[in-house]
């Protein structure tokens, strides 16, 4: 008997064994991606549908038979709009999950932070979302937009088709609005706008008094000169913006706002009744009349399981990292981060436009730039649009620090801010 039941413990031993070793194997034999989206905090308002767009990529890759023979394994955190948990948590995907890229990030300050620790370890960040430029990495592709694919346009379009002449620049006191609004105020004075005629404004993230700062506007606005605000105010500050704006009676045709961080996601949440004619320049609308989109939207109400849910910017510009990234592995036949950041330039694959993103030697991509007009439904309508694909600038051409400067993370040159007079590279970016 005693020899039967230790044949019987070992043989339950051994199959506890077999068993521990086939798990073991099988989550080996997955390619795992980190998704580093902020899921509570101030900036949950925008980063957890990025979180649920990128849980629906991975589940349609591995529908279509995942990557390299492997499934796709999603690694999801929550840095809880904590900028140095940001960092903290970007070490942890890379070192302990192993993940072979990461999808995140919204905030340039979050971005900043875990610059540093993809630079240190090698990893792949794919960042979706618009942001200042002054900036290129070899470890991050920049799926988002570039001043001059947003910002720039922006005013472009405020100034020659409505004739504004008076500017609020108004944002959240972090660096991506700073240093926006240091590019605008130079674009601007370099286009004969007077000192007097630029008034900028920041706020703490989460500000929810905008009563006294909304009267600032009214007062800046009522002096003889048709006047915008042009608006880097991320997150969950954007509602009780809004709301005051409709309290106060500030109309599109009287001020109007183009923001640059409100899309339909944020609408959402909001009356847009008082909205409606306020501006947003993005590179890509839900509202886009497009086959592509169509299959888009389609397959995002279906995986969330709502047709009231919307899509956004930010949302497309996952999608093509996405995509890219997949081609791009598949190009090198491997997720080594080294091979894959050789394979990417040059990439193409489809915008949700209906046309074609294309990765670049300096890591940013290729986009159209449009303008849109908030309409009752919380939708766009495109009033204005390039005619043609716009390549992002990683360094600005309007500050003295950094129009001498350009991004080519091909070989031989391999920089991140190559100084085209001296010949010199500055190192990896900044």
């Amino acid at each position: 008997m005693k020899r039967s039941f230790s044949s019987t413990a070992a043989a339950a031993c051994l199959s506890i064994a077999a068993l521990s070793g086939s798990l073991t194997a099988a989550a080996q034999d997955t390619i795992k991606v980190g998704v580093l989206h902020s899921l509570s905090g101030t900036m949950a308002i925008s980063e957890t549908t990025l979180k649920d767009t990128m849980l629906m990529l991975i589940d349609e890759q591995n529908k279509k038979g995942g990557l390299l023979g492997k499934q796709l394994e999603a690694v999801v955190v929550d840095p809880a709009s904590d900028w140095p948990l940001f960092a903290e948590k970007a070490r942890d995907l890379l070192e302990k999950d192993k993940v072979a890229a990461v999808f995140g990030c919204w905030t340039s300050v979050s971005r900043k932070s875990v610059l540093p620790v993809f630079e240190e370890l090698n990893g792949l960040l794919f960042y979706p979302v618009q942001y200042e430029g002054e900036e290129s990495s070899k470890n991050v592709f920049y799926t988002g937009a570039a001043p001059n694919q947003q910002a720039v346009p922006a005013v472009d379009y405020l100034m020659n088709d409505i004739g504004v002449e008076r500017w609020v620049l108004a944002g959240t006191d972090y660096v991506y609005p700073r240093t926006t609004n240091k590019i605008l105020e130079a674009y601007l004075k370099a286009k004969g706008v007077a000192e007097e005629d630029i008034m900028i404004n920041y706020t703490p993230f989460g500000h929810s008094d905008w009563q006294s700062i909304v009267a600032d506007i009214k007062k800046f606005g009522s002096e003889g000169k048709k006047t915008a605000v042009v608006s880097t105010i991320n997150g969950d500050a954007n509602v009780p913006f809004y709301k005051e704006l409709g309290n106060q009676g500030v109309s599109a045709e009287d001020i109007p706002v183009v923001a640059f961080s409100v899309g339909e996601e944020e609408l959402s949440g909001l009356d847009t009744g008082p909205l409606v004619g306020h501006l947003a320049a993005w590179n890509y609308f839900m509202s886009v009349d497009s086959e592509i989109n169509d299959e888009f939207i389609t397959a995002w109400q279906g995986y969330i399981g709502s047709e009231d849910r919307v899509t956004n910017d930010p949302m497309e510009a996952h999608f093509i990292g996405f995509n890219m990234w997949v081609k791009a592995v598949e190009k090198a036949g491997t997720t080594d981060p080294t091979a894959v950041q050789d394979a990417i330039i040059g990439v193409s694959v489809p915008n949700l436009t209906g046309g074609w993103a294309t990765m670049m030697p300096n890591h940013h991509i290729t986009k159209p730039v449009l303008i849109g007009e908030i309409q009752a439904d919380g939708q766009f309508e495109t009033v204005w649009e390039t005619p043609g694909l716009v390549v992002g600038d990683a360094w600005s051409d309007y500050l003295d620090g950094s129009k001498d400067l350009m991004a080519d993370w091909m070989m031989p040159l391999s920089c991140g801010n190559y100084n085209v007079k001296t010949g010199k590279c500055s190192g990896q970016n900044m």
